[in-house]
């Protein structure tokens, strides 16, 4: 039992995990994890907390990141539909400020594991959402780092239908853009 489908992206290390569904008249089963599989898949790590979060339709949380202690998550959609991206941030990857983005819902079941060191975001579709997520380090508050949704230097193509009203946190919507946060990476450095 268990088994799951990983797709790589153009990103090296970002994964699009579908987990077997097995189902009938009744409803489904399936393992959201199952450290074995996720290990044999190159995903071998500790998780240490799982975080869960419920938005309505035009919520646009992101695209955030933690600074000195970076998380890998492995992220999944438990009811409704997303639009989930992450941004490289790793200096010296060839894809280093490019995005990626893939459809989560409760009906594709999909996953998508995010290592260390990418900014994170996603938008709701659907009227409502629950996202789930697994983290390898622990939330610090004071550690939070973020990058504009809309900056056209990363280019992020978000899937908003016409007339839909975006929903930002006011810390969303102040991010740095992507040349003022790599200009602020090579002054500490």
């Amino acid at each position: 039992m268990g088994k799951i489908t990983v797709e790589t992206c153009h990103i090296e290390g970002l994964k699009v995990i579908t987990p077997a569904v097995f189902g009938d008249e009744r409803g489904y089963f399936m393992e959201t994890y199952n450290y074995n599989d996720y290990k044999a898949a190159g995903i071998d790590m500790e998780f240490v907390q799982d975080n869960q979060s419920s938005s309505r339709k035009g919520v646009l949380r992101g695209l955030h990141f933690q600074i000195n202690y970076p998380q890998d998550k492995l992220v999944r959609v438990v009811s409704g539909e997303v639009f989930d991206v992450a941004v490289d941030l790793r200096e010296g990857s060839p894809t280093y400020g490019q995005w990626y983005g893939v459809l989560l819902s409760a009906e594709n079941k999909k996953q998508f594991f995010i290592p260390k060191n990418f900014a994170h975001g996603f938008i709701v579709l659907s009227d409502y959402a629950e996202f789930a997520y697994k983290c390898t380090d622990f939330y610090h508050p004071n550690d939070e780092g973020g990058l504009a949704y809309n900056d056209p230097d990363i280019g992020v193509e978000w899937p908003i239908p016409e007339g839909m009203e975006l929903i930002l946190s006011d810390k969303d919507q102040k991010w740095e853009s992507f040349k003022e946060y790599t200009a602020n990476r090579s002054k500490k450095d």
